[in-house]
């Protein structure tokens, strides 16, 4: 199996060596690239189209959140991890709304982001760590409280996953591509109040999202 490719994106080039550094020893995982700016980081993610892009929030020229609406206008299938020194709930918010695969903070420990890495390199959404996943709690309870509904399509993507079915799967069922696919996963997750399709599909079934009998295993809600 090919390694994963990474791509680093920050503005200090000490903390790209550092990133670099911890990644190099990882089993299948190179990094292909480093980029300090955003307009660096669009042209390598065009030029090297790496599996997964570890992006810093912040750049001297845009936002993380721009990054990613214009690789995604590129064609990229890179996966985005968000990975910053800022703990803001707005900063987690945009950027899983916008597409991001997760998002981790800078001074994670070193096994968090290599793990982190593999898991969004295969295809796992929403991936976070201990200490963004508290703060992520917040905002889906307040916006869960808000009284947000599933759209007919999210409820469509739901009824599948209820089902076991892939992304992938899903996709072709409803005649859209797998990056659609996750944004709908992605909303749902938000509006349900969840970090996970076993918890989205739990909540389905007993608030009567979905008429499913649910046997829930491991093999059953796969990541892709």
């Amino acid at each position: 199996m090919a390694d994963i490719r990474v791509l680093i994106v920050d503005d200090h080039p000490i903390i790209c060596k550092g990133i670099h550094d911890l990644l190099a020893p990882a089993v299948g995982i190179t990094v292909v690239g480093e980029a300090h700016t955003g307009a660096q980081a669009l042209q390598k993610i065009e030029e090297l189209k790496p599996d997964v892009v570890l992006l810093d929030m912040k750049l001297p020229d845009m936002s993380g959140v721009e990054i990613i609406k214009r690789a995604y206008k590129l064609g990229s299938n890179a996966r985005i991890l968000g990975l910053s020194g800022y703990n803001d709930r707005e900063f987690i918010s945009q950027l899983l709304t916008y597409g991001a695969s997760g998002y981790l903070l800078k001074d994670e420990m070193p096994e968090e982001i290599v793990e982190a890495v593999r898991g969004v390199a295969h295809g796992e959404v929403g991936w976070v760590s201990r200490k963004v996943a508290a703060l992520l709690s917040q905002i889906l309870l307040k916006e869960q409280e808000g009284g947000t509904e599933l759209t007919s399509r999210e409820l469509d993507v739901l009824n599948l996953v209820v089902e076991g079915k892939t992304n992938n799967q899903i996709g072709i069922a409803l005649g859209i591509s797998v990056k659609t696919v996750e944004k709908h996963l992605h909303a749902i997750f938000r509006k349900m109040g969840v970090v996970s399709r076993v918890e989205a599909a739990i909540q389905a079934v007993q608030e009567s999202l979905v008429k499913r009998d649910l046997n829930v295993t491991g093999d059953r809600f796969p990541q892709d």
